[in-house]
């Protein structure tokens, strides 16, 4: 950790406190704040780095890091991607196709003692990992941290101890093997209850939990709709030279402009086929055929395709340092 910290950042931890998106009336409101946001982020902190997915929260909060670097010139952060071992394949295409577009280092954060047992043993997800079988970190996380009492856990992400060991602890030790005082992160006010009281500067200082670090939410204002407006009407026409300045939305998964491809748009191909939500290739499902923009974003569940029970668990998880 950058010695001093957190003393020498100066940002106000109260920001945004007890607002929704609704006090962002309109999408540059919105766009303004996480420029705001992003911009003190990138000047407060000595080592930032951004929480990148490939999915389209973490994409759009890159976009605003790429645009405030170049306008303020200010040094772009390394992104931080979380392997968990069980991600869409054409996931990693996506990002190692876009972070050569940026310009962007990225830093991939993984649990190799859990990946290492699984590529030894020939797991596949579902089957069962000994708790003995770990390393004696992952044992403390397991059994002190979590106070997990079973002698076997499966091999699952969406799970309390799988979320937590393969992607919270992988996560945990990426910031502190990197020395990372500020995470930007991609999440929103509206996504999932247990974010909803989040301020765009987050303190997570209790060293017996995580790393010493903030975290810097330069997006909580942005509802899923506002994000889908966002990126059709700003980040692609933007990025995406043959994109029409005015924007465009696809109406279906092979309907775009000028004779474009998947693969020149900064938007996963899986949002086309349906998923609002990327999680887990194993337990997260598309929601319906249409792109995921075109869906009834305002009276359906957006994580409606992730396996509920670790959405049940957001908020003890996030206690212990998810995002």
């Amino acid at each position: 950790m950058p010695e001093g910290f957190p003393e020498y950042v100066d940002v106000d931890y109260s920001d945004g406190e007890g607002e929704t998106p609704e006090d962002y009336p309109s999408i540059q409101h919105k766009i303004e704040k996480a420029i705001e946001v992003t911009k003190t982020g990138l000047e407060e902190y000595e080592n930032p780095a951004v929480m990148w997915t490939g999915g389209k929260d973490s994409t759009l909060t890159l976009y605003f890091v790429n645009e405030v670097a170049e306008r303020y010139d200010l040094e772009k952060p390394p992104a931080v991607f979380i392997d968990h071992y069980q991600h869409f394949d054409d996931l990693f295409d996506f990002v190692d196709r876009w972070a050569d577009e940026w310009n962007l280092e990225v830093k991939f954060a993984r649990n190799t003692d859990i990946g290492d047992y699984v590529d030894e043993h020939g797991l596949t997800p579902g089957d069962d990992i000994p708790i003995s079988e770990l390393s004696e970190h992952n044992q403390h996380h397991v059994r002190n941290i979590l106070e997990y009492e079973e002698d076997e856990f499966p091999f699952l992400l969406d799970t309390y101890v799988g979320n937590h060991l393969l992607k919270t602890v992988a996560l945990n030790d990426t910031l502190e093997s990197e020395d990372i005082d500020g995470i930007i992160s991609g999440i929103r006010w509206d996504e999932q209850e247990a974010r909803a009281d989040e301020t765009f500067f987050s303190p997570r200082h209790d060293p017996e939990i995580y790393p010493p670090h903030d975290r810097i939410q330069p997006i909580l204002q942005f509802d899923e709709a506002d994000v889908w407006e966002t990126f059709w009407h700003f980040v692609v026409p933007e990025t995406v030279e043959e994109y029409p300045d005015e924007g465009y939305v696809p109406q279906d998964y092979d309907d775009l402009p000028n004779g474009l491809t998947h693969e020149d748009i900064p938007v996963s191909p899986k949002y086309f086929e349906g998923f609002r939500s990327l999680g887990s290739e194993i337990s997260t499902d598309k929601t319906e055929s249409t792109p995921a923009w075109l869906q009834d974003l305002d009276n359906t569940t957006e994580r409606a395709g992730r396996a509920q029970d670790k959405e049940d668990l957001m908020e003890r998880l996030r206690d212990l340092g998810y995002m």
